[in-house]
C-alpha cells in the first residue's frame, strides 16, 4: 500500500504564503506593488501588448489592472501608447527604467528565496527549481 501523502495545495501553500512575505519587503524597497511586479515581469517578457492581454497574461481582470498600470506609467516604468489599428486600444511597453527595476526586483526576490532553498542538497534544489519550472510552463 503506497504512503499517503498531503495534497499538493496543502504542501505548497505554506511555502508560497513564506514566499510572499519574503517578496513584499522587496517589492516595498522598490516602490513597486506585486500587481505592478507582475505587469512589469509580463512586459519584459512580451514587450508589447494590449491591456486585454497583459491581463490574460497575469490573470487579471483588465479594469481591476488599470489602478496598477497608470501607477507604472507615473513612475516612468511603462509606456502606454495607442495602437495604430484601433485608436481606442493602448499598447503597453516596458521602459528601459522599468526593465532596470524589474530585474533588481527579481534579483532581490531571489536572493532572499535561497533561506527557503538553502535545506535542500544542490542536486535537489537544482530539480525542484527545474520541476517548477515545468509545471509553470505546461499552464
Amino acid at each position: 500500500m503506497a504512503t499517503e501523502r498531503p495534497d499538493l495545495a496543502a504542501m505548497l501553500y505554506p511555502l508560497v504564503r513564506e514566499l510572499i512575505a519574503l517578496e513584499l519587503p522587496v517589492l516595498a524597497a522598490h516602490e513597486v506593488s506585486m500587481w505592478g511586479y507582475s505587469v512589469l515581469t509580463a512586459l519584459d517578457e512580451t514587450p508589447v501588448r494590449t491591456q486585454a492581454a497583459l491581463a490574460e497574461a497575469i490573470g487579471a481582470d483588465k479594469s481591476r489592472i488599470i489602478g496598477t498600470l497608470d501607477e507604472l506609467q507615473k513612475a516612468g516604468l511603462i509606456e502606454r501608447t495607442p495602437d495604430p489599428d484601433d485608436r481606442r486600444v493602448r499598447l503597453l511597453s516596458i521602459t528601459p527604467q522599468g526593465r532596470r527595476v524589474r530585474r533588481a526586483v527579481r534579483k532581490d526576490i531571489q536572493s532572499r528565496e535561497e533561506s527557503v532553498l538553502d535545506g535542500l542538497s544542490a542536486a535537489d534544489r537544482k530539480t525542484f527549481i527545474r520541476i517548477l519550472h515545468n509545471l509553470h510552463a505546461s499552464r
